[in-house]
């Protein structure tokens, strides 16, 4: 007697029949999605378009002169009706590999995170000891907040111009005071180191309302139960600082530290404008660099974009590493 080994076939034939059928025509998550939250999409595209071509397509056209050996000489133009084809030629990552083994670099890299570890450091130092001041109840706080709060409110670049007229040498403000009180005039912007600590002051003065305000923000939201807690159990001003005030910032003093860095990082205007990066080329940080290497002399736009694709890449690693850090010590952020 033959025994069959053919195996009976699904219902609804061969593959599964309806089963499978439904399971194709059953939509992907990005179907769903996009099904569900149409209305949202919808609002989003414009902001993602342009993005895209604010920001996006410069990036990408940064990253590709990077690795070329585009000048000023070699690009394509066009002059009355004729037309210059581009000659620069790729070059991979030469571009990078001069820029990191030169010392120009790590010098200015030097400055720069000085420039930005001071800055950020007397931004949240004033702007914390600010903040605390104006969370107590005192006459007049609503008029110190809004003076405080000024110099955020003015342009950089003006602010920048102001300072600029402070510092002169011959008719300054800030060495005509030191006139009347009978000291000699400062060359604020004539020498390397009195040129940094100016670029430094004109940068803490535009970046401190901005740390006391946030600060602020986060000192009103902390409960006052804690306080009267911790007074109940003999902790004296400090300790409760230290105890209850310092703790209940940390998600709010590490979004603007971020932040912070990265703006101070990145401060075009008060180098560029008030010292010009000098005397020589003291002052002068990353960005300031780029900015020269692509609009001063023959201009080198291969160049300028690799020094702006390297600053760019730090500034990714450090926050990667910053949230990275955080959260490694507990914080959701």
């Amino acid at each position: 007697m033959a025994v069959s080994t053919t195996r009976p076939a699904a219902p609804g034939g061969r593959g599964g029949g309806p089963a499978r059928a439904r399971r194709r025509d059953r939509p992907g998550p990005l179907r769903r999605a996009l099904s569900a939250h149409w209305y949202a999409w919808a609002m989003v595209a414009p902001v993602l378009v342009v993005m895209a071509v604010l920001i996006g397509w410069p990036l990408a056209r940064g990253l590709h002169l990077s690795l070329t050996d585009a000048t000023e000489a070699n690009l394509g133009r066009t002059i009355g009706v004729n037309v210059i084809p581009a000659t620069y030629e790729f070059v991979g990552l030469d571009n990078y590999l001069e820029i990191l083994t030169s010392a120009l670099f790590w010098d200015k890299l030097g400055w720069t995170v000085v420039w930005t570890v001071a800055c950020v450091g007397l931004h949240y130092g004033i702007g914390l000891g600010l903040a605390v001041m104006l969370n107590r109840r005192m006459r007049l706080r609503s008029l110190y907040r809004v003076l405080l709060i000024l110099p955020w409110a003015v342009p950089p670049f003006v602010a920048a111009f102001i300072w600029r007229y402070l510092y002169n040498s011959d008719y300054g403000v800030i060495n005509g005071f030191l006139a009347l009180a009978g000291l000699d005039g400062v060359g604020w912007l004539d020498d390397p180191t009195t040129a940094k600590i100016a670029v430094v002051a004109v940068n803490v003065w535009l970046g401190v309302p901005f740390m006391m305000v946030a600060l602020l923000g986060g000192l009103q939201s902390i409960p006052a139960e804690l306080y009267e807690a911790a007074e109940v159990d003999g902790a004296r001003p400090w300790q409760r600082f230290r105890a209850v005030t310092l703790p209940g910032l940390r998600q709010v003093s590490t979004t603007v530290v971020l932040l912070g860095t990265i703006w101070t990082f990145n401060m075009f205007p008060v180098i560029f404008l008030v010292t010009g990066g000098g005397p020589g080329s003291e002052t002068e940080i990353l960005v300031t660099y780029a900015f020269r290497e692509a609009f001063t002399g023959i201009r080198n736009y291969s160049g300028s974009a690799a020094w702006g694709v390297i600053i760019l890449a730090m500034l990714v690693v450090l926050a990667a590493g910053y949230r990275r850090t955080l959260r490694r010590q507990g914080d959701p952020w």
